[in-house]
């Protein structure tokens, strides 16, 4: 009787007859039902198989997806391929003031180039934005963009209701403002209402006027994050008023882009930019530059840049940390493949005898091969299937564990053709790499020879046994690499979050007061954030309270070129700054080392005076009391230089973030401001509970106009907030360093018991003779030890490699950091000879009779 699944063997199906493609068919469709049911018969290794390749395949699209999201996937606009990003390949020596996350142009460069857009349809410029919808009390923000009125004609967007801005909109003295609302703000906010378009909405206090809602296809041009409301750019006048940029050739504030007309590339456009540069920079130059900023600034030339997926702050930040990721939760798929084919070798060796009575009733190896792959198929594609729908999960989780109070990122997670091709591709991937050599392994041997009945001592089963070996080996290997990772990841976070910032950081609390409203005159607006201080002072709880323009580890800065007084700009270097009021460095934590703190004397009126950190003093070697020594600031703004005499010393403290080092910083007197804004923020330490002393600053500010705004930021959330990315990597690392672990003890033990079946009878014998069970017991896991050994070996050179690729991720360690090395090995060696003691103390439990008469 003919095997029926080998027959058909004499058929050739390649030959292009309908007799052969039908019974291609037919024996595919006989492969698939048969492996069903195989894997019906045996539903623990369908399950355990499944599962592993579910957790690899979807970790890896999980992370695949939102790259495509934030990298790959196109702008919900009309013909996204034609739009280029209008910008300078590099801003490193500009000299300015720079706004929002992606400052590339300011709005004169804009107005000079909108004039001249000869390889371009049209031509658009925008900045992000955060509005107050509140009016009064505790600020209510939405995202917005400020747009310039050809933005939506030159992306194509068309309105769902109303209008969208036009060129019209956008010109000096905008009158009433007009707003476009998001499809999303539209239901949120308003409920799908028809009848919002004409409606009012004050933004920071202005009065607009909505006229249009955009489709719920269109999001923005800023993957990540999702816009509320659009204006025009001639808003910045209404609400910054005598602050606004739009005049302002210092101001870098604006993202430009341009549609390519039809035909033209990306190269002849940053060709024509270039040749525009000279004239443009020429008519834009700022007064006021010193002779190295004016000689960059007329240096600088423009280019364009593919900018179809759009440009965004969430790529810039997280694009290294996720393609890390994704080589980490690659390694983690290799070792479940190594995993599932040393279960395969094992069901292989158990179906031996079927599979040589099939070669011997008249199956072909290629044949028996093509169904061995069908069942491997068959849990890749279920791996698969389940695997979208944990990346789906997973994914979404990612975004918002990434998303914070202040920040919320949104992003289209829907699976698009990229996302499911290279699910796809893992799947088949993953079946070859677990499925095709244990096929071809268990196909190899000559039926006769598996048919004899000493078949399992051959040369077919020592060869399978060392190819199981292997892929232990190189699973202990991968699984180091990813638990060293862990480590490494975990320890530069420990560092961050426990080092010394110089700041006390509990119970601060940040204080954003905006009193435009009020549009009280400059000459009124110190006084007026002076009362206001006090009376927070005065709060019940409060135990300090200074006003500051730089909130500390909030990632703002501002900084200039200084150089003592006496030694000219050629001994120039960059400090930083930030302006305080008297008891800012007592209420941040920070010490007076020599000299004083600021005072009453420091006034309009006074001699400019500053107050320096330990690190400025140690730059320009002024000793251990630098009291009295004079610096000059250059403010490349347009403003006269200007000249500080140091009154005091301060104790060092981080000024952006954890990461950065402690820079040169320098601190001025908030009573000599000259140009105070509308706005105050306060430093507020408090000795209750948090709630209770933003309830009392919302009372006072109530009471000082109810117009006012007051928006809080509680400092060591502040502080987190800003160790997303190192946070990520930690969580993520050790999770799946973890699951390494656990799939490389699994291997391990699977291999050892495979080793203690395979040796039963002499283990049997060498009981017999005497042997004792810690003889045997010591046999077993010289062998587990081996396997471990070589593992470790190799995987700790490929750990120094990877270590180096992750260098620039961490922080205050190296990366072949020998704390996180033998943590690792310590670790995984113990979980690995803990699963090879299981199979090593059953072998020590065998009976010599029972293993004999086994024989």
């Amino acid at each position: 009787m003919r095997d029926s699944n080998a027959q058909g063997q004499g058929h050739s199906y390649g030959n292009g007859d309908g007799n052969g493609r039908g019974r291609w068919i037919e024996h595919l469709a006989q492969d698939a039902v048969y492996s069903l049911r195989q894997l019906r018969l045996n539903p623990g290794f369908a399950a355990a198989a499944i599962l592993s390749l579910a957790l690899g395949i979807g970790a890896n699209t999980a992370i695949f997806q939102l790259l495509n999201a934030v990298r790959l996937r196109s702008l919900p606009v009309e013909k996204p391929h034609e739009l280029v990003e209008i910008r300078q390949p590099e801003l490193r020596n500009a000299a300015g003031s720079f706004y929002n996350w992606n400052p590339q142009v300011t709005n004169p460069q804009w107005e000079y180039l909108r004039q001249n857009l000869e390889p371009f349809t049209g031509a658009l410029a925008w900045a992000p934005g955060r509005f107050n919808v509140a009016e009064g009390g505790e600020a209510r923000y939405v995202y917005g963009n400020m747009v310039s009125g050809s933005f939506f004609e030159v992306l194509g967007v068309k309105p769902l209701a109303g209008r969208l801005l036009a060129p019209a909109d956008d010109r000096p003295g905008c009158g009433t403002l007009p707003v476009v609302i998001s499809y999303a703000y539209w239901q949120r906010e308003h409920g799908g209402d028809p009848s919002v378009i004409g409606r009012k909405l004050t933004l920071d206090n202005q009065p607009t006027e909505i006229v249009g809602i955009t489709p719920a296809s269109f999001y923005g041009i800023e993957p990540g994050r999702v816009f509320d409301v659009a204006m025009p750019l001639c808003a910045e006048a209404a609400l910054r008023r005598e602050d606004n940029r739009l005049n302002r050739r210092h101001a870098w504030w604006l993202t430009a882009m341009g549609r390519l007309k039809p035909g033209t590339s990306a190269e002849w456009a940053s060709a024509y930019l270039n040749s525009i540069s000279p004239a443009l920079f020429e008519a834009t130059l700022p007064e006021g530059y010193n002779e190295e900023d004016r000689k960059n600034y007329l240096g600088f030339k423009l280019g364009a840049f593919a900018a179809g997926s759009g440009v965004s702050s969430l790529r810039e930040q997280y694009e290294n940390s996720l393609l890390m990721l994704l080589a980490i939760a690659g390694l983690v798929l290799m070792i479940a493949c190594a995993n599932l084919a040393n279960l395969l070798l094992a069901r292989a060796s158990a179906r031996e005898r079927e599979i040589a009575v099939r070669m011997a009733l008249g199956a072909s190896r290629g044949r028996l091969i093509r169904q061995l792959l069908a069942e491997s198929l068959l849990i890749a594609s279920a791996g698969a299937a389940l695997g979208v729908l944990l990346a789906d999960n997973l994914s979404s989780a990612l975004v918002a564990f990434l998303s914070t109070e202040r920040t919320r990122w949104v992003l289209e997670l829907t699976p698009d053709w990229r996302v499911l091709g290279f699910t796809a591709a893992l799947a088949a991937l993953t079946c070859i790499l677990f499925g095709l050599t244990p096929a071809l392994k268990a196909t190899r041997g000559s039926p006769g020879d598996s048919l004899k009945s000493g078949s399992r001592g051959l040369t077919a089963g020592r060869e399978r046994f060392g190819l199981r070996r292997a892929l232990v080996v190189t699973q202990v290997a991968l699984s180091l690499v990813l638990v060293v990772s862990a480590f490494l990841f975990a320890r530069s976070f420990q560092k961050l979050i426990t080092q010394d910032s110089g700041l006390r950081t509990e119970g601060l609390v940040n204080a954003d007061i905006s009193f435009a409203a009020l549009d009280l005159p400059r000459e009124r607006r110190l006084d007026f954030a002076r009362d206001l201080l006090e009376r927070v002072r005065a709060i019940p709880g409060v135990t300090g309270a200074a006003q500051m323009v730089i909130t500390p580890l909030s990632g703002s800065g501002w900084n200039q070129w200084v150089w003592l007084e006496g030694q000219g700009e050629k001994q120039r270097s960059l400090a930083w700054f930030n302006r305080v009021s008297e008891d800012y460095f007592s209420t941040a934590g920070m010490r007076v080392v020599a000299g004083r703190d600021f005072d009453s004397r420091d006034t309009l009126a006074a001699p400019r005076v500053a107050i320096v950190n330990e690190t400025f003093a140690r730059r320009y070697a002024l000793g251990p009391n630098p009291v009295g020594v004079r610096f000059e600031m250059d403010q490349s703004a347009g403003q006269p230089r200007q000249s500080f005499e140091i009154v005091g010393v301060v104790s060092d403290a981080k000024y952006r973030s954890l990461r950065d080092d402690v820079f040169a910083a320098v601190y001025l007197s908030m009573g000599q401001e000259a140009e105070p804004g509308l706005e105050a923020s306060f430093l507020v330490r408090a000795g209750v509970p948090m709630e209770n002393v933003t309830g009392g600053i919302k009372r006072v500010v109530a009471e000082a106009g109810p117009r006012i705004g007051v928006e809080f930021f509680v400092i060591e959330s502040l502080v987190s907030s800003r160790l997303l990315q190192e946070r990520l990597m930690a969580t993520l690392s050790a999770f799946f360093g973890g699951l390494a672990t656990l799939l490389a003890a699994i291997g391990i033990y699977g291999v050892i018991s495979y080793m203690v079946a395979r040796r039963r009878n002499e283990i049997g014998i060498r009981m017999a003779l005497g042997a004792q069970r810690s003889n045997v017991l010591a046999l077993v896991l010289r062998e587990a030890t081996v396997l471990l050994a070589v593992g470790l070996a190799i995987g700790t050179l490929l750990a120094l490699a990877a270590g180096q690729a992750a260098s620039s991720m961490l922080y205050g360690l190296q990366p072949y950091d020998a704390v996180a090395m033998a943590l690792a090995i310590g670790f995984l060696g113990f979980i690995a000879l803990a699963a090879s003691y299981i199979p090593a103390r059953r072998a020590a439990r065998v009976d010599p009779l029972t293993a004999l008469r086994y024989e």
